[in-house]
C-alpha cells in the first residue's frame, strides 16, 4: 500500500469545520441496522438491474475534465508530483485516482490500532447519534479538507453527500464520510473497497490507480449511516447523470 499521511489534523479540523469486515460491528443510528452487505449496495457486471447506470455509461460521461480545482492533488504523501485534478459538471464533480483505505472511526475487528497503524477513533462527519462512522460497515469516501486547491463545500458537497465510485466494471454508492489532508486525494472506507472487490486491508490493500469518484452536488442523505438511502438515491442520480 502507498504510504498514507497520518490524518490526525484532517479528522480534527474536519470535525471543527462543520469520517465490511468479516465480523463487522453493527453500525449505529437510524438506518444502520441489519441490511444487505455493502457488496450488494451497488451495481455489478453480473445480475445488474438493466435500469441502473453501468460503469461504462458513467465513465463515458467523465472522459473530459473541466477543472474546478486550482491545481492538482497528489495521490499519496510520498507522491513526487500532483497529478489529479477535480473536474466539474453541472450535477457532480469527479476525480480519477488511486484508492487508499480509510479505517478511521468506530473501532471494529477490521479497523483498530492493530490492523491500521494510522487508525484514529474519529471521523470528520458523525452518525445521527453523534458517534464516529464505522468504516468497516459504511461505504464512504474521503475528500481533501478545504484548502487552496479546492473546497468541497463550495461544490455543494458535505458529509452525507452521495458518491458513485467506479472500479473496472463495478459501481458502488456511498457517501462522503471523512476528510483528509488538504493536498492528497484518493481514499475510501474499508467497506467501500471491499464492495468494489479491492483488497480492503488498511496496511497492505487499496488500488494503485483506476478508481473514479463521482460526487453528486446537493445530494446529502440523512441519516448519513443509511447505506440503503445512499444506494437508492445514488442509483437515481446516476441514471440522470448518464441521461436516462
Amino acid at each position: 500500500m502507498r504510504t498514507r499521511m497520518l490524518a490526525l489534523t484532517s479528522a480534527a479540523c474536519g470535525a471543527a469545520l462543520l469520517g465490511a469486515a468479516a465480523l463487522p460491528a453493527s453500525a449505529t443510528g437510524s438506518g444502520a441496522g441489519p441490511g444487505p452487505e455493502p457488496e450488494a449496495a451497488g451495481v455489478g457486471a453480473a445480475g445488474a438491474d438493466a435500469t441502473e447506470a453501468t460503469a461504462a455509461e458513467l465513465l463515458a460521461e467523465v472522459r473530459s475534465c473541466a477543472r474546478i480545482s486550482k491545481g492538482a492533488y497528489r495521490t499519496d504523501s510520498s507522491s513526487p508530483r500532483a497529478t489529479v485534478p477535480v473536474c466539474d459538471t453541472t450535477d457532480a464533480v469527479f476525480w480519477k485516482a488511486d484508492m487508499d483505505i480509510d479505517c478511521d472511526g468506530r473501532r471494529s475487528r477490521a479497523c483498530n490500532r492493530k490492523t491500521d497503524p494510522y487508525f484514529l477513533p474519529e471521523t470528520a462527519f458523525q452518525s445521527s447519534r453523534g458517534e464516529p462512522l464505522d468504516s468497516a460497515v459504511l461505504p464512504h469516501v474521503v475528500v481533501p479538507g478545504p484548502g487552496k486547491v479546492w473546497d468541497h463545500r463550495k461544490s455543494g458537497l458535505t458529509g452525507g453527500s452521495v458518491v458513485a465510485v467506479v472500479y473496472r466494471d463495478r459501481v458502488r454508492y456511498g457517501v462522503i464520510g471523512d476528510t483528509g489532508p488538504t493536498g492528497i486525494i484518493g481514499e475510501a472506507s474499508y467497506a467501500m473497497a471491499k464492495a468494489l472487490g479491492i483488497d480492503p486491508d488498511p496496511s497492505t490493500g487499496g488500488a494503485e490507480s483506476g478508481v473514479t469518484y463521482i460526487a453528486f452536488k446537493n445530494s446529502r442523505v440523512s441519516p448519513i449511516e443509511s447505506r440503503e438511502r445512499a444506494r437508492s438515491r445514488g442509483t437515481r442520480l446516476a441514471r440522470e447523470f448518464v441521461g436516462r
